[in-house]
């Protein structure tokens, strides 16, 4: 994919953060992921690449932390 075909396409991936068993999922630019992937291949995970908005993007990241917890019924 071209850097212009990237424009506007957002990434998830998992960070590895020192001394954590597992990582924290973050979100970015598909552009900021090609310099970070040309950078240091492999270090970080990729979830997802091509990824239309930030929004699904940051939805895809959170997975179901801060959804409404659910109500019991009595």
């Amino acid at each position: 994919m071209s850097m212009t075909q990237a424009a506007g396409l957002w990434v998830v991936y998992q960070m590895n953060l020192h001394g954590q068993p597992v990582g924290t999922n973050a979100v970015c630019e598909q552009t900021e992921w090609n310099e970070m992937e040309a950078a240091r291949p492999g270090y970080h995970t990729l979830i997802r690449a091509g990824i239309p908005n930030e929004c699904e993007a940051e939805k895809l990241a959170r997975g179901t932390s801060g959804d409404a917890k659910p109500r019991l019924r009595r």
